[in-house]
């Protein structure tokens, strides 16, 4: 149940409040809004009207920034929000009225002038992705996901790292968006490679045109002198370019604000567990399913 309400006949006083938001942005066509598409930022804006936080005809919320902008199916852990709210507004409660696929689990009271996007100095990102090791066995049916060398993902990551114009990975062109100082770490798991990639901002698409790139070095289809090409100031033309990675192995897991101090919201952090949980068993199920129809087709009619 959410918390305690003020009346609606009574004036709110407001205060500037951020919170953490979480989702899984498979169904969503990302955070930012679109016309006549899901997005997670019209949960939210719906969410508050239907709370009477937000007024029927006003476009936003006081006070509203977001941390990022996340493109169509990518998730987040760490969403962070901020608004000029009621203070019966909390996670808890925000939950109330949210899809069950986008949580509210944290807040924290935020000083005057408080910025979601400007005040942000460090977010981070993780990449799940599939990448067997070159010394490692595959399965028939996934014959044709390339192996990686883990030394030479290593050695990518390191060179990708540190403050470089990062303008042949993006499709911004704005200096100011990417020049960027960064790193790029890989941690291997099982026959996952996790990418975990941090820097104060990012241009659109540059997490998954690096994680593209580290595969096809580590795959051996593109050399480490590749990187050297990349940080030029020509342009690469298309069939040297670097395509992005797929979206949905993608998470916003974390994003700092010195300032701010969130507490945890433990009956929302706990609805959020059970949602999130509920829905990685769902897919592993279906991950099974997918298996099993994989190794039963047979490859010939006998």
């Amino acid at each position: 149940m959410p918390a305690p309400r003020t009346p609606s006949s009574t004036p709110d006083e407001r205060k500037l409040r951020a919170f953490r938001i979480a989702y899984d942005g498979t169904d969503y066509y990302g955070y930012q809004r679109q016309p006549s598409v899901p997005t997670v930022e019209d949960a939210v804006f719906e969410a508050l009207r239907s709370l009477e936080v937000l007024a029927p005809d006003a476009e936003k919320p006081a006070g509203y920034a977001a941390a990022g902008r996340t493109d169509r199916g990518v998730s987040a852990l760490a969403q962070t929000i901020g608004l000029e709210v009621p203070d019966w507004l909390t996670p808890r409660a925000f939950n109330a009225e949210l899809p069950a696929d986008v949580r509210a689990w944290a807040s924290a009271d935020a000083p005057e002038g408080f910025h979601a996007t400007h005040h942000a100095t460090r977010r981070e990102y993780t990449y799940q992705l599939y990448a067997p090791p070159a010394d490692g066995e595959t399965p028939l049916s996934l014959e044709s996901v390339a192996r990686v060398d883990d030394e030479l993902v290593r050695k990518a990551c390191r060179e990708l790292s540190g403050s470089h114009d990062y303008h042949n990975l993006t499709p911004d062109d704005d200096p100011d968006r990417t020049e960027r100082s960064l790193s790029i770490e890989a941690s291997r798991d099982g026959d996952y490679l996790v990418f975990t990639v941090a820097a104060g901002g990012f241009a659109h698409q540059l997490v998954r045109r690096l994680v593209s790139l580290v595969r096809e070095i580590g795959a051996g289809t593109s050399s480490l002198e590749k990187v050297d090409r990349v940080f030029s100031p020509e342009p690469l033309p298309g069939p040297e370019g670097v395509a992005p990675a797929a979206p949905e192995p993608l998470v916003l897991t974390a994003v700092a604000y010195p300032d701010l101090e969130f507490t945890v919201d433990e009956a929302a952090a706990a609805s959020a567990r059970a949602v999130f949980g509920e829905r990685a068993l769902e897919r592993k199920t279906g991950a099974r399913v997918a298996r099993e129809l994989a190794d039963g087709v047979e490859t010939s009619d006998s």
